[in-house]
């Protein structure tokens, strides 16, 4: 695999072995072969060993003494887990930038929700929506939420949304729903958005993991695809 000029190599293995799992090439327990993965990327094992360490960190793998590591326990109770934290996280920073007025952040939150609003390609839609996380995590997260907020991104890679084709329809509400909270200083409103968005990115990702037949079905949930209705912000 040809290297990626600008990425630590820790991250590749960490990509790489979430892409193994979200594709059923790794499967709960399953040894994590350090000399695969660097044949794979054709890196050395440092790399690999500061990304378990980080894996593990993150409650992907646990390592045991003189055995290695190995896949944690994945299946649809984890993966609603691991969405329903993304969300609270999410929720605390959205939260604290309603509860301040800040002119300069409400209008980039306002534009960016105008181009999730306006956009034609989906592609486009979930890199804007990954600038609109990135935007209030920077303003309103501080050292410690952002480190939390990083590890929780983890098993939500942005390669998996840039090819889900129908999110945006299902997704834009809950940004609307979040720009109009924290434009209205209600910081209730702006957790709840975030908590809903995660949740429903939760089910999105379960349906296709189930489809693709990397997790057991069938989903027994109905999509929540009616969000509450906001006020558009342009």
């Amino acid at each position: 695999m040809p290297k990626k000029y600008g990425v630590k190599e820790k991250d590749l293995v960490v990509t790489h072995v979430v892409n193994l799992i979200l594709t059923g090439k790794l499967r709960s327990g399953d040894r994590l072969d350090r000399n695969e993965i660097a044949e794979d990327l054709g890196i050395s094992r440092v790399p690999i060993q500061e990304a378990v360490v980080q894996l593990e960190h993150d409650g992907i793998v646990s390592t045991q003494y003189h055995r290695g590591a190995f896949i944690h326990r994945f299946d649809d109770a984890v993966l609603r887990e691991h969405h329903e934290v993304y969300g609270v996280l999410n929720g605390i920073a959205s939260a604290r930038a309603a509860t301040e007025a800040d002119p300069e952040l409400h209008a980039t939150l306002r534009a960016l929700t105008a181009g999730l609003r306006n956009s034609r390609d989906p592609r486009g839609f979930h890199e804007t929506a990954w600038q609109y996380r990135q935007t209030v995590t920077e303003a309103h997260a501080g050292p410690r939420l952002q480190a939390a907020i990083r590890a929780a991104q983890t098993f939500i890679p942005r390669a998996f949304w840039s090819a889900y084709l129908d999110a945006p329809a299902e997704l834009l509400g809950h940004y609307e729903a979040e720009t109009a909270a924290i434009a209205g200083r209600d910081p209730e409103a702006a957790r709840a958005a975030c908590t809903a968005a995660a949740e429903l990115m939760g089910q999105i990702m379960l349906t296709e993991l189930v489809r693709r037949g990397v997790l057991g079905g069938p989903v027994n949930f109905e999509m929540s695809l009616n969000p509450p209705a906001a006020e558009p912000s342009d």
